[in-house]
């Protein structure tokens, strides 16, 4: 662990990746990036076998480590997931938002745009248009609905979506 924390501090590893969350999920260690719940579970695991090693026979002592360590985790896990900051939204949130288009153009089955989160993250999503009105680089447009099989947002420039019929 010490190791690949020092590998994450001199920027060659990412610790919010999300390999294997499925298994961490099921495990009832996900919600977390997944460094931190196999960080904790290497701790506590290497501490609880050295103490046990004192108390009880080898393999016991192991095992007890094991359940013991994922106990701890597990508390540990719930607890960071309750006090720690909000989970990501999910891109159905940002519709009713405003964005900037970040490409040359917006056509029906091309564009990116930036939106900003209401906590100030922003992200780069997959845009398209239905009309005809030029959507070009820096033009702030409306997020009106999201279509989840495409993955993309519909948008409108936002000046139309905020004219009075």
């Amino acid at each position: 662990m010490i190791a690949f924390w020092a590998v994450v501090i001199a920027g060659g590893a990412d610790p919010d990746a999300d390999g294997g969350g499925d298994l961490l999920s099921f495990a009832g260690l996900g919600g977390v990036p997944v460094s931190v719940p196999i960080s904790l579970l290497v701790v506590f695991a290497w501490f609880g076998s050295l103490a046990g090693a004192v108390f009880l026979p080898a393999w016991i002592a192991l095992v007890a480590a094991l359940v013991v360590a994922w106990l701890l985790t597990r508390l540990a896990v719930v607890l960071i997931g309750r006090f720690g900051p909000p989970g990501p939204e999910s891109r159905a949130d940002f519709v009713g938002r405003t964005c900037v288009i970040r490409t040359g153009r917006v056509t029906r089955t091309f564009g990116q745009a930036e939106v900003r989160a209401p906590d100030g993250s922003s992200a780069i999503v997959q845009v398209r248009q239905a009309g005809e009105d030029e959507l070009r680089t820096g033009t702030i447009a409306l997020l009106y609905d999201f279509d989840p099989e495409g993955e993309f947002f519909w948008v409108v420039p936002a000046d139309i979506a905020t004219k009075e019929s």
